[in-house]
């Protein structure tokens, strides 16, 4: 997985419209019944499939954000590693699993996390219980043993929503075999050779929004879930409050330089701008939502220009140096504060345009703004969408 799937911990929800449609798909018990959801995210699918019916919704998610999100859905969620947590065999009725596109990083036998992912929630799964699995077709050759060893009436569709088509997406439906039902070595060789081919299909029939067959829900008995990995966010909150953090405190962390007193004159533009980059403006502000971590640093600028002088063309280069402040929200936005508006597309004229723009790093980043005249004006960043419109009061 690429870096920026990475920094997401894989997070690549299903689209509400293939949700509707995977819902379609399922008929649902009056009793109740357990469902899981391992890599819940935000729960917007689990709860699209799941609404308004009996089940008794679990959910497993690795981030802390996400988690928050999910359980505002009113779904059960466990804070930690999915491969770090324990069920009964054969206790959940129902498994909708979405797990990551990547491999799993370890000294030996890095296999796909889709193939783990399987093995460690599909026997979880009870006797005639359903799983729905959305991974990469190409994808679906690993899974293959597992899926015909394990479970019947597979049928598998492409996903047709654009971000579905992005990451080649399939859904698996299939049900969990029971063990007296064992396949002979030769009809699970076939049927796993046959779940191969699909995987290089290319006409796979799409989802449809009409179910050709449902597959029905058991009921079952709510569902217990032990997590054995450590509580990382617990230990980061008590970590402050230890004897060892407060004697290599001085070592890891440099002293806060802090600055007091009143001026004896108002500063202009240049006292605030050394202020900034000696890191004296540096912190964290704001409470609630508006709450954030401010950074300032300086940052050299080079721009290049072309003038025609006697039918010669000139080359000119100007470097020049300017204040940049990184913004890190509690929601985890990142904005970045420049001095300068972007340059209009097509806006040919140096002069006229003003230096180059500073656009936000990495993918995570939403927005980009701009100081001018002590005011903060959004400016949209190249494919982002501002999500403030102010920067609030850090007095």
């Amino acid at each position: 997985m690429r870096n920026a799937g990475r920094l997401k911990l894989g997070f690549y929800p299903l689209p509400q419209s293939e949700a509707q449609r995977l819902r379609a798909h399922l008929c649902f018990p009056a009793e109740q019944f357990a469902a899981l959801d391992p890599c819940v995210g935000d729960g917007a699918a689990f709860h699209t499939i799941l609404n308004q019916t009996s089940a008794l919704r679990y959910g497993i998610e690795l981030d802390a954000f996400r988690t928050d999100q999910a359980r505002s859905l009113g779904i059960d969620v466990v804070h930690g590693n999915t491969l770090q947590v324990q069920c009964r065999v054969d206790g959940l009725a129902f498994v909708y699993l979405n797990p990551p596109y990547d491999f799993e990083v370890g000294k030996t036998d890095n296999q796909r996390m889709e193939v783990v992912f399987l093995r460690h929630t599909g026997r979880w799964v009870m006797p005639g219980g359903v799983l729905f699995l959305v991974i990469p077709q190409r994808q679906l050759a690993g899974c293959a043993r597992t899926l015909a060893e394990h479970f019947e009436n597979i049928r598998v569709y492409r996903l047709m929503a654009p971000e579905s088509l992005k990451y080649n997406q399939i859904a698996v439906l299939a049900v969990r075999r029971s063990r007296q039902r064992r396949l002979r070595d030769e009809v699970l060789a076939l049927h796993t050779s046959q779940l191969e081919q699909l995987s290089d299909q290319p006409d796979l029939p799409p989802l449809p929004d009409t179910a050709e067959i449902q597959y029905a829900i058991p009921p079952s008995q709510p569902a217990a879930f032990v997590y054995q990995g450590l509580p990382l966010d617990e230990i980061e909150d008590r970590l402050i409050e230890s004897a060892a953090y407060r004697q290599v405190r001085r070592t890891l962390l440099r002293e806060r330089g802090t600055v007091r007193g009143r001026p004896l004159t108002p500063l202009h533009g240049g006292h605030v701008g050394l202020l900034c980059t000696a890191g004296m403006l540096n912190g964290v502000f704001g409470e609630g939502e508006s709450r954030h971590v401010a950074n300032w640093q300086s940052r050299k600028y080079t721009r290049t220009w072309q003038e025609e002088d006697d039918g010669k063309n000139i080359h000119h280069t100007r470097e020049y140096f300017t204040h940049e402040c990184t913004l890190l929200w509690v929601n985890g936005t990142t904005q970045i504060l420049t001095h300068e508006a972007p340059q209009e597309e097509g806006d040919d004229d140096p002069e006229a345009s003003g230096p180059e723009f500073a656009q936000p790093r990495g993918d995570s980043a939403q927005a980009a703004t701009v100081l001018r005249d002590s005011k903060v004006i959004v400016m949209p960043s190249r494919g982002a969408t501002p999500e403030r419109n102010n920067m609030p009061d850090r007095g």
